[in-house]
């Protein structure tokens, strides 16, 4: 795969301070991220004058660039470092491809920013395959004008399911062009429901459905309740992607990643508030799955290893993940660039909805389960169509005990 020609000429003048070491990085979804890979091999060429990167031409998703990873590996051509999707870094290490990053990590990881709940992103069975570089989760959209006119207040916005419900049900009775709340029946979402309510998708050693305790009934629970309580429809997701910024759709829970585009589709409305998931749990039991991206090292020789390395640690230092965070909207996997003013203390002044999405990110990142073996795709569709059933009427503990028998015969754990 040919480098792009600004990364060619990011190598040949790294190649004119005498470089002796030269890194192929791939990353995907060049319309998000082109602009920020560049600036970031040059900020990093900068720092690292004997290292050289060079970008492979960028695959148009992640999932495309897992499989052009798995090819490349087969050819022997793979590049030494790769951005692939947090839910999709398994596949690599699945094949034996992602080397493990345990003897690089610094003694005390949270000293570097890398919080435990950061650090999950890229764990599994004891070893660390993945860091973070790019995080969002799952927030609540508000428009605030809505909950004025239902008689409710963004400075006593409830902060548990009840009330949310509560408001919601006040905004659906408005008038008959307004809706009180909406998401989607989605596995990812009914995840972040579940990891709020301290409840796991699988067991530890991923040879059991769990998501049918008490905490999965609850979350499923917020479906029904949502629709029978709060007036949430059945309506897809475009349209409800197109309802809240037209500022008749009151709560919208959705991915963090869409702040941007809501904000300016929302334009001179409403000034769109951000509000987190509302947490049932303790602390210490909450996992949020996490969409964005993840760093993995490929190569096994020794030398590219530690500029791997090298290059690995400054994209996920606070440094870098500033440059991301003001060119993507992504959230920083680096806690100390939320805590630390200096980094980012003005584009939060002008972002306070960004705050709140970051600030959940540092504290309940989790993983984002993907199901394994070949029917782990298949499962996320039951999931979605069970959970439309229960926004439907169905009830949701005999729902979720039936979808789970269901996924545990797809998945060969009976």
């Amino acid at each position: 795969m040919k480098p792009s020609l600004l990364a060619l000429g990011l190598a040949l003048a790294a190649g004119s301070a005498a470089a002796d070491t030269t890194l192929r990085v791939h990353y995907a979804i060049p319309t998000i991220w082109a602009d920020t890979q560049d600036a970031l091999a040059q900020a990093f060429m900068d720092a690292h004058p004997d290292i050289t990167v060079t970008l492979d031409g960028p695959a148009e998703g992640y999932a495309d660039g897992v499989q052009r990873l798995l090819r490349e590996s087969v050819a022997g051509t793979a590049p030494d470092v790769a951005w692939v999707g947090l839910n999709l870094w398994r596949v690599l290490e699945a094949r034996g491809l992602a080397q493990p990053l345990d003897e690089f990590l610094p003694e005390d990881p949270e000293s570097v920013g890398y919080t435990g709940a950061l650090l999950s992103l890229g764990a599994f069975d004891g070893h660390q395959y993945a860091l973070g570089t790019s995080a969002s989760t799952l927030v609540a959209y508000v428009n605030p004008d809505l909950v004025e006119r239902a008689g409710g207040s963004m400075e006593d916005f409830p902060t548990d399911y009840d009330g949310i419900i509560e408001l919601a049900a006040k905004i659906d009775a408005l008038d008959g062009t307004t809706e009180g709340v909406w998401v989607s029946p989605h596995d990812w979402r009914f995840q972040s429901f579940l990891g709020a309510h301290g409840g796991r998708p699988l067991n530890v050693d991923e040879t059991d459905v769990t998501f049918d305790s008490d905490a999965g009934v609850a979350a499923a629970s917020i479906y029904g309740r949502f629709a029978s309580e709060g007036g949430m429809s059945t309506m897809g997701e475009n349209d409800a992607r197109q309802a809240f910024p037209a500022g008749t759709l009151g709560i919208m829970f959705e991915s963090s990643s869409l702040m941007t585009r809501f904000a300016e589709g929302a334009g001179d409305r409403f000034d769109m508030v951000v509000k987190p998931m509302p947490i049932v749990a303790a602390d210490e039991d909450v996992y949020l799955p996490t969409g964005g991206s993840g760093i993995v090292m490929l190569t096994d020789d020794a030398e590219k290893q530690q500029a791997a390395w090298e290059y690995i640690a400054f994209v996920t230092s606070p440094e870098a993940q500033k440059i991301i965070v003001e060119t993507t909207g992504y959230a920083p996997t680096n806690a100390l660039v939320v805590e630390d003013e200096s980094y980012l203390g003005d584009f939060y002044a002008e972002n306070p909805n960004a705050r709140v999405a970051h600030e959940q990110v540092a504290r309940y990142a989790g993983p984002w389960y993907a199901y394994p073996g070949a029917e782990g795709v298949a499962v996320t569709d039951v999931i979605a169509a069970d959970l439309l059933n229960v926004v439907e009427g169905a009830d949701p503990r005999e729902t979720v005990e039936e979808l789970a028998d269901t996924t545990r015969g797809m998945l060969g754990f009976n």
